[in-house]
């Protein structure tokens, strides 16, 4: 059972990995917003590329803007990574733990 075992904290760990670069990658992005970055920076493209597919489909279900064109997508996308990392990193490190 050992090796469900590491499977399971393996799986746990590169989860949690994935959620802190996402969190990170999607601060990043706000910040930049706050100015007027160059579309055509290959970093700001990298930031587009790798957060819109987060980002938007929030934006969709959500089209409310506060009224004065603030973008809550991020905050909503930090509460969903918050919780990810809280709930499924911990239970699959419980479930890894158990089979020891």
């Amino acid at each position: 059972m050992f090796v469900f075992s590491n499977l399971f904290a393996a799986l746990a760990t590169l989860l949690s990995v994935i959620l802190t670069v996402l969190y990170w990658l999607i601060l990043i992005r706000a910040l930049i917003s706050w100015v007027n970055p160059d579309p055509y920076n290959p970093i700001v493209k990298f930031l587009y590329k790798t957060t819109e597919p987060i980002l938007y489909p929030i934006r969709k279900m959500i089209p409310l803007q506060m009224g004065v064109g603030i973008d809550i997508s991020p905050i909503i996308a930090f509460l969903v990574i918050i919780f990810l990392r809280s709930f499924l990193v911990k239970t699959l490190l419980d479930i890894s733990f158990r089979l020891r």
